[in-house]
């Protein structure tokens, strides 16, 4: 039987008893619908995971008693940064969710020339909670006991003017290009992938990204949806270069 997964955002130690309530108590009693003396995985994002039998549960609280540390690494070997073009609602989701199953490290959002999406101050705030939810939902499905980071969204000037790092891979998934991930002769241990919302980038701001050391790749003769370009390119990447076996 599998073990559900549950990520809690405090200090974590063997043996110890832990209260859970709010949003981690709804999760456990009314989504899972776990009883008392159930056994589940508790993870706090700093890597590894405990074992845990609930102790007590009621409306208010429930109680969970730790067990041994599971020094659990499921990362990818592949350092993974995804700069994404922000796209609408459930796209958003969607690409975030599965980029974190995928392995990546970092996500930066990313505000761009096609953008159709508006967010500003408490709204942007929110989608940024929003999205930080959807990647640790993402980590307890996964099995992955590292949070993926993500950064505070950027306007694409800002961000390729300053955001080049040596040790990183730069590229721009660009559907002119000539060539491809097979075509680079290197093995990165550190990728930067830079993909554009759903209208792509801006003739301009592929210029500038050429011009700040990207170097640019196409997966093949079809126009991606932002969603599916993300999920290729990283699953692409992980079979080249990471964990995909």
């Amino acid at each position: 039987m599998r073990i559900s997964r549950l990520y809690i955002d405090m200090p974590l130690a063997a043996n110890q008893s832990i209260s859970i309530s709010g949003e981690p108590l709804n999760y456990l009693a009314n989504v899972l619908r776990l009883k008392v003396g159930a056994e589940v995985s508790i993870f706090n994002g700093k890597g590894g995971e405990f074992a845990a039998t609930i102790s007590e549960l009621s409306k208010r609280e429930a109680q969970l008693l730790l067990g041994d540390f599971q020094d659990n690494n499921n990362e990818s070997s592949l350092d993974i940064t995804l700069v994404q073009g922000i796209s609408r609602g459930e796209r958003m989701d969607f690409t975030l969710q599965k980029a974190t199953e995928l392995g990546v490290t970092k996500i930066i959002p990313l505000f761009t020339e096609h953008c159709t999406v508006s967010l500003k101050g408490e709204r942007l705030e929110k989608r940024i909670k929003h999205w930080q939810g959807t990647v640790r939902s993402a980590c307890e499905q996964s099995g992955r006991n590292k949070i993926p980071q993500i950064e505070p969204a950027q306007y694409f000037d800002t961000f390729i003017q300053n955001s080049h790092q040596s040790e990183h891979s730069c590229l721009l998934l660009d559907p002119k290009s000539t060539c491809s991930l097979t075509t680079i002769t290197t093995t990165p241990t550190a990728v930067t992938l830079l993909i554009g919302p759903e209208g792509g980038f801006s003739s301009r701001e592929r210029e500038l990204a050429y011009a700040n050391s990207y170097q640019g790749v196409q997966l093949g003769p079809r126009i991606l949806r932002t969603e599916t370009a993300a999920i290729a390119a990283i699953s692409a990447m992980q079979i080249l270069w990471g964990d995909l076996r």
